[in-house]
């Protein structure tokens, strides 16, 4: 063990930390769940603190020497070195103070290593910054690089395996259903066409919520008022952001409204949320369509992917619609948490930033992987059973509605009422109980002119 000092004394820190006295204290005033922020969050965190000393060095504000060894070392952290120096609890003070100073702490020391002098974690790393602003600015920049660099590309993948099934099953006719209830006929192109549109709609939604989380809080400090920074150090640092990782942020216009909320976090959930369930559907359909294979629906089969029971042999079971339909309840509550905490703007600060951080971040990987899972082998390799879809199709009393217009809607309920009683087609019961010539039920009862 070692001694480091703050403000409130001093502080035994393991040897080999590179952190100081303010992270230690947070692990120890917090072992509350043993799960410490994301990675990406630290690591979007690291950019911000490197673009930061990059900013004061250009406005004049930093020696050039120590401005670029915080620069190396928060470059070295963003890129995923020294992970496991990042231990504190998501539950922490509500401003994220202590995974800020984490951060100061350890890139300071790595700049004081490297330089050979003192590297301080408030007076230099710090500069112009505050954990209100830099928190918030790490939760934008974490979430819009989640969501640009690994969601939006897994989602567009989906939508586009959807889109290709679809068309290959473009001709393929099935039973529809409402209510779990024999429907109308379509085809399984049109049912994964929905799929494909609803998907799509999530996609749209989140794409214009990506424009407001590239509005960034940096530069309003304590409390939006932008004390102790200069005045162009936002601009500047926003210019590093972009051209180091390809975006195109701005400062906000009100720097006052980003420090005390997080309507932008909790649209993004939201979002989320929305795409979620729309993986929910989609999974329950093929789980429901699979079910099975003698006592179900058994319309399609799954590829097989793994044994389905330790003790029934030879039973298979739906498993990736099953894990998606399972982050589908984790990202639902995801998003209350996230509403909840985004309410706590009380004043000029919001005291829930970390878990909105945690929470965002889990849904958008979760989704972005799901999206992955259910477009691979479960949606380009499921087969259709014709065997059981043609039987269904043919005996499907509900064929009748074709002949509302000829023979009204009475007359049409008691002829599939006694289609399905007595176990016939409707063509049969129909010929018995209208004038409706053979050519004409034909035409009329044909699956495919209904589509």
């Amino acid at each position: 063990m070692r001694e480091e000092k703050d403000s409130l004394g001093t502080v035994e820190v393991p040897s080999d930390a590179l952190y100081g006295a303010q992270t230690q204290r947070a692990i120890d005033n917090f072992p509350i769940s043993g799960i410490p922020l994301p990675a990406s969050f630290i690591q979007a965190l690291a950019h911000i603190k490197s673009a930061c000393a990059h900013a004061n060095a250009e406005l004049g504000l930093l020696d050039h020497d120590v401005a670029a060894e915080i620069e190396r070392a928060a470059d070295s952290i963003a890129a995923g070195e020294h992970a496991d120096q990042f231990p504190v609890d998501v539950f922490q003070t509500g401003s994220g103070t202590s995974t800020n100073m984490n951060m100061n702490e350890v890139i300071a020391r790595l700049a004081s290593t490297q330089l050979e002098k003192d590297v301080h974690p408030n007076d230099h790393v710090n500069k112009g910054q505050s954990s209100n602003d830099v928190i918030p600015t790490a939760i934008h920049l974490s979430a819009l690089l989640a969501l640009t660099k690994q969601l939006m590309p897994s989602l567009q993948q989906l939508i586009n395996s959807v889109s290709t099934k679809a068309d290959t099953l473009k001709n393929e006719l099935k039973t529809g259903r409402t209510h779990l209830m024999d429907a109308m006929p379509m085809t399984f192109g049109q049912e994964l066409g929905g799929w494909a549109y609803q998907l799509g709609d999530s996609q749209q939604r989140l794409q214009e919520s990506v424009n407001r989380l590239q509005v960034l809080a940096i530069g309003g400090t304590a409390i939006g008022t932008g004390v102790n920074t200069h005045n162009s150090f936002a601009r500047h640092v926003v210019s590093v952001l972009n051209e180091r990782l390809s975006l195109t942020m701005h400062v906000a216009d009100n720097h006052f409204a980003l420090i005390s909320g997080q309507e932008t976090a909790l649209e993004v959930s939201s979002h989320l949320r929305t795409l979620a369930n729309t993986l929910f559907k989609i999974s329950n359909d093929l789980r429901w369509m699979n079910s099975g294979p003698y006592a179900g629906i058994g319309e399609i089969a799954l590829p097989a992917l793994q044994p389905g029971s330790s003790i029934m042999p030879g039973k298979v079971n739906p498993v990736i619609p099953e894990a998606v339909a399972m982050v589908s309840a984790q990202v639902t509550g995801n998003d209350t948490t996230i509403a909840m905490a985004a309410q706590s703007g009380n004043f000029q600060l919001n005291v829930m930033l970390p878990v909105i951080a945690y929470n965002l971040l889990q849904s958008i990987s979760l989704v972005a992987n799901s999206c992955q899972a259910i477009g691979g082998t479960t949606l380009k390799d499921f087969t259709l059973n014709h065997d059981t879809i043609d039987h269904a199709l043919s005996r499907n009393p509900i064929l009748v509605t074709a002949l509302n217009n000829e023979i009204g809607y009475e007359l049409s309920a008691k002829i599939a009422k006694q289609a399905y009683e007595q176990k016939l087609s409707v063509k049969e019961v129909a010929k018995s109980m209208t004038d409706l010539s053979d050519q004409t039920l034909d035409k009329l009862l044909d699956p495919r002119n209904m589509i």
